[in-house]
């Protein structure tokens, strides 16, 4: 059956919510959207329709299971939850939605699991991945934030606003992210095997007041990616480029995907944004 504008898709047994902006994904080359770990799909705000505008593509935008109007998930998480992500669940979303062509976005978490997925997948019909914010190694100041960020869930007002957005999910969201961030075992996490399998085109966001990551993040995949790269850091912006920086972003995606998908050419030399 062709997809409606918003609706559910099973995928692994669970009942994801999605939305499309523009040509769907069987008929025109397509940006999906991966979120962050307390994201989902309403939490991109605007974004995926200034997307869709600025390029002409069609933009599918899901939230995981566990996360905004999607079944809920269990808790804790494995550790492997990204893993999982990349490499069980977002093929079958692909086929599932009849995906030809197109980049993936992702923020965060969301990032991590774009960069699995094209490093141990390697699926011909991503051409690209635009990396926001992303992780492949735990750092301390990221550790540190995300306690303190429990702290806030604990002491603020802080639940009441994410359930906003996740509903009756707002704690499995919360907690499935933050207890297996603050697990010791997930000190080992660790995704930079991946990167040299990584062969398509690349551009990575980072925000220099990101408190969740460092230059870091984005040096070990400029080092070991095997395809062409570019970054653009980002001042006064923390962890959210496209809520933070929207101008900047928005012209950063939209040009990278203008670059593989209008000219049929590749983004250009390894560089510093």
């Amino acid at each position: 059956m062709p997809l409606e504008d918003a609706g559910y898709l099973t995928v692994e047994g669970a009942d994801l919510e999605y939305r499309i902006i523009g040509p769907r994904p069987d008929e025109a080359p397509t940006i999906v959207l991966l979120h962050e770990g307390l994201g989902c799909a309403a939490l991109w705000r605007d974004f995926p329709e200034q997307l869709a505008k600025s390029t002409g593509l069609g933009v599918f935008v899901y939230s995981r299971q566990g996360y905004g109007g999607s079944s809920p998930c269990a808790v804790p998480r494995p550790l492997t939850y990204m893993h999982h992500e990349a490499i069980d669940v977002l093929p079958d979303l692909l086929d599932a939605i009849a995906f030809r062509s197109g980049v993936m976005v992702g923020h965060s978490d969301g990032a991590s699991v774009a960069a699995i997925h094209a490093g141990d997948i390697a699926d011909p019909r991503v051409k690209g991945l635009v990396l926001m914010a992303p992780h492949f190694f735990t750092e301390d100041e990221g550790i540190a934030a995300i306690a303190e960020t429990k702290i806030t869930f604990e002491t603020t007002d802080l639940r009441e606003r994410l359930k906003k957005y996740h509903g009756e999910n707002v704690d499995c969201a919360f907690w499935g992210w933050n207890r297996a961030w603050l697990d010791p075992e997930f000190r080992n996490w660790d995704l930079r095997e991946y990167l040299p399998q990584i062969t398509i085109p690349v551009i990575a966001l980072q925000g220099l007041e990101d408190q969740y990551g460092t230059a870091a993040q984005i040096g070990c995949i400029e080092e070991l990616c095997g395809g062409e790269f570019e970054s653009l850091f980002l001042s006064n912006c923390a962890h959210t480029p496209f809520r933070e920086q929207p101008e900047q972003t928005l012209a950063a995606t939209s040009r990278f995907v203008a670059s593989l998908f209008e000219a049929g050419t590749a983004v250009g030399n390894r560089q510093q944004g």
